[in-house]
């Protein structure tokens, strides 16, 4: 910070608000200027924009500060990556005031006058970026009114951040009720706000239409002498084919250019969602080496103008600045009148000499007017000059009670709101309205808003959910998500929710973390050998893994009767617990079909029978005088064991 800037700037060194320390001016537009100031509560730097004093010249402070500050609320309430976020605002004796989030880098306009027309991609990109903050904005309602370079920021990492929703229409607002006129920039302005002074989101989109013709090109569409006939050419014509300046860029640009910025509002998207689409539908339509492909600098120029706009050759409107038109332009090139603080037109003029008249007349005038001027003087001050006013005293930190007290005490009347803090605790004042040391009327009314402490949440059941819905549901909740952790359990399938902490149903700040417990579904296991276990022993083996079997039954001469023999699941493979087995016991050894052995001789049919795995006694009949057997038991045909005894009578 210089000594000249110091000297010439009265807001550098001053602490707005008891909080806002400004240190820096960066910038100053046609609504206000901005500094870096320092936010001694939050220990920050902020952006500070304050605005200039003169736009309420012609209409009550009351109603340019209560427009001022209703749009500033709208802007506070957007939450957008794309946005630069509204801090607070608030007023201080003159001074009208937001802060806003510090952005480093430089803006859009700044971007072009280092380095030319943007490259396709990048053009397109910024337009995205955009046209996505501008969807937040008019899904809430919130008309941005504008859209310039000057009010792109790029940030450091290079992403494009939107800034100043609603100031145009805050200010408009007042002025064109007190003085026709309505304020924009003009090279961006839609023709139906040019003509009948309204704006809804689709005059959005045909700013953004106008900034990506600039990106591409290097210059605006339209140029003129004057502002007026600039503003009039917007009204009248449509805006040119970029490739008319930049013939290598595709048929697809020109036509997304055209529906953006399409003289009609019917003919454009109606918002910004609508435009978004429009863009990305057109950069899937191109080629990555037009993508990289920028257009050559403007004929003739090293770099873009800054101090100047490229299509409104104005002295006191450099580009992107902000100015004055009357509202219900017809078109007609007239001239523009913008406010000055303009010198004598000849300083060296006097005013006609007066005749004198008697000394009397003279005295009893003077002492007429004496007393007239004493008396609107008196009536002047009650009523609307300093006796009038009282500075409102700063409540803030103070309880509910305790500011209601200093405020009554001053001789106002008090209205109490509430609203949820992170930070400030329940029952103390977070803010006033009007805020602290501004003045107000008389026995006007001060609205306080004090604090409930934190929103409290209760905690959403999501026990028995799929993971990703589970932490769906909480993040939709507000909740922020520990750590997730996991368990096997033998009846919950994996990836559901086990348990939760804190617990369903609990009521905790809207912030705090829940940590989720889910399931890994049953541990695994090694499958056990059951092989010559009986079948109670096989049984209660398997229970210490929560496996119930399915059991089966058959005959083997590998393992005593009643014992398992054969299982579903492999000896020491790898399992786990709760799977679906069956194992097999035996009954006992395998039957064979017994063979007819009757007329056969007694040593044939003894050997026949001992091939199927039986013993054979016999027994000789003595009145039998051969070896023909004649008789068997069991009977030809049964179904026995083997190792079964068969007797044979010959």
């Amino acid at each position: 910070m210089t000594v000249s800037e110091t000297l010439t700037d009265p807001l550098i060194g001053r602490v707005i608000d008891g909080r806002y320390e400004v240190r820096e001016r960066v910038a100053a537009g046609g609504m206000a200027t901005v500094y870096v100031a320092f936010d001694r509560r939050l220990e920050r730097d902020v952006a500070l924009k304050v605005m200039h004093p003169h736009l309420a010249a012609d209409a009550t402070e009351a109603d340019f500060v209560a427009r001022f500050r209703r749009e500033a609320k709208a802007a506070a309430r957007l939450t957008h990556p794309g946005m630069v976020r509204v801090y607070d605002q608030g007023v201080d004796g003159s001074v009208s005031y937001l802060t806003m989030e510090y952005v480093g880098g430089e803006n859009l306009r700044q971007r072009m006058q280092h380095e030319g027309p943007l490259s396709v991609g990048e053009a397109l990109g910024i337009a995205e970026r955009v046209l996505d903050a501008l969807s937040a904005a008019h899904r809430a309602g919130l008309v941005h009114r504008d859209v310039k370079p000057e009010n792109v920021l790029i940030d450091e990492e290079g992403g494009p951040k939107l800034t100043d929703f609603g100031l145009a229409r805050a200010v408009t607002e007042v002025t064109s009720t007190a003085t026709g006129t309505l304020l924009g920039t003009v090279a961006y302005l839609a023709p139906e706000v040019i003509t009948e002074a309204s704006a809804d989101a689709r005059a959005d989109v045909y700013s953004v239409g106008i900034l990506l013709y600039e990106m591409l090109t290097g210059h605006q569409p339209f140029t003129a002498e004057t502002a007026l006939a600039v503003a009039s050419r917007h009204v009248h014509e449509d805006v040119p084919a970029p490739s008319a300046l930049v013939p290598w860029l595709p048929t697809e640009i020109d036509d997304l250019v055209a529906v953006l910025s399409a003289r009609e509002a019917a003919v454009r998207p109606t918002d910004g969602s609508e435009a978004l689409v429009a863009v990305r539908e057109t950069r899937a339509t191109i080629d990555d080496p037009t993508l990289d492909k920028r257009a050559a600098r403007p004929s003739g120029d090293d770099e873009i103008a800054t101090d100047g706009d490229h299509t409104t050759v104005l002295e006191e409107s450099p580009a992107g600045a902000t100015i004055a038109l009357p509202i219900g332009l017809d078109g007609e090139a007239r001239a523009l009148t913008v406010a000055h603080d303009l010198p004598d037109d000849d300083p060296e003029a006097s005013e006609p000499t007066r005749q004198r008249h008697r000394a009397g007349w003279w005295v009893g005038a003077v002492v007429a007017a004496a007393l007239v001027l004493g008396a609107l003087g008196l009536w002047w001050y009650q009523a609307i000059g300093p006796g009038a006013y009282t500075t409102v005293t700063d409540v803030t930190t103070l309880s509910e009670a305790q500011a209601e007290t200093a405020l009554e005490s001053q001789g106002f009347t008090v209205e109490t709101e509430y609203t949820n803090d992170d930070v400030v605790a329940e029952g103390i004042v977070i803010e006033s309205e009007p805020s602290a040391n501004a003045r107000a009327l008389n026995g006007a009314e001060v609205v306080i808003t004090v604090s409930q402490g934190p929103r409290m949440t209760e905690v959403p059941d999501v026990v028995g959910d799929a993971q990703a819905d589970a932490e769906e549901t909480l993040t939709d909740a507000g909740f922020t998500l520990g750590e997730t952790r996991t368990e096997n359990d033998d009846t919950v399938p994996a990836g559901e929710v086990l348990s939760m902490t804190p617990g369903a149903g609990e009521t905790i700040r809207h912030d705090s973390t829940v940590t989720l417990t889910v399931s890994e579904g049953p541990a695994p296991i090694t499958i056990p050998d059951l092989t010559g276990m009986t079948e109670d022993e096989a049984v209660a083996a398997l229970k210490e893994y929560a496996i119930e079997p399915t059991i089966e039954y058959g005959r083997t001469e590998d393992v005593e009767t009643g014992e398992v023999y054969a299982q579903s699941a492999e000896p020491n493979s790898d399992g786990f617990r709760t799977q679906e087995m069956s194992i097999t016991v035996s009954e006992g050894l395998p039957l064979v079909t017994v063979e007819d052995v009757r007329g056969m001789n007694f040593e044939d049919a003894k050997a026949l029978l001992e091939s199927q795995y039986l013993t054979v006694t016999g027994d000789d009949n003595p009145w039998n005088f051969s070896t023909v057997v004649f008789n068997m038991d069991p009977a030809p045909n049964a179904q026995v064991e083997r190792g079964t005894e068969i007797y044979l009578e010959y």
